[in-house]
């Protein structure tokens, strides 16, 4: 199911009377006079809802002589939360493309080649700036303190500072004055 039809599916049910339609629904087939008898709404009410819970593929509809019946879509109803909600792979390829875009916008902006303009405010822009200083160190790889400082200097002068925000961002651990990248 797309992150759209998951939307509308949400927002469809997030009414009282759709929600009843859909109980009433459940019980087996029926036409809007008589779900507007039983629900106590008058017929153009039941057939706005109906519209939406059609549009959000919960409900699906057929003629009958003068009548139109309707029923639940059973498919979707059975679906999980975790079926609902998950993304499909073209919309999770997108976000990542999405977010490599603002990873490679955010090192142009606060880097000139290899050293880092300033260390940005924002925490998400700070993070992406500390992991392409990560990349400096190789993972598992002990780093005696003054080794590590004079790596950090080459990107920018405060030294200190970037290394106990990337150790408090879990990107490095320390153990007494000893440095291992972690991610």
């Amino acid at each position: 199911m797309t992150q759209e039809n998951a939307l509308k599916l949400f927002k469809c049910l997030s009414d009282a009377s759709r929600l009843n339609i859909v109980q009433a629904l459940s019980q087996g087939e029926m036409y809007t006079e008589l779900l507007a008898e039983r629900l106590e709404l008058t017929p153009s009410t039941v057939s706005f809802h109906m519209k939406k819970l059609e549009d959000a593929g919960l409900v699906t509809s057929r003629k009958e002589q003068y009548y139109t019946v309707y029923s639940l879509d059973r498919e979707i109803l059975n679906k999980t939360l975790a079926e609902v909600t998950a993304s499909e792979k073209e919309q999770i390829d997108e976000q990542l493309k999405r977010e490599e875009e603002y990873r490679r916008k955010v090192i142009k902006a606060f880097f000139d080649h290899e050293r880092l303009r300033s260390i940005p405010v924002q925490r998400k822009k700070k993070l992406i700036c500390y992991e392409k200083i990560a990349e400096l160190f190789e993972k598992g790889k002990v780093y005696e303190e003054k080794e590590l400082s004079e790596i950090i200097a080459g990107v920018h002068e405060d030294y200190c500072t970037i290394r106990r925000d990337m150790i408090s961002e879990g990107i490095l651990s320390r153990e007494g004055g000893k440095y291992v990248r972690l991610r």
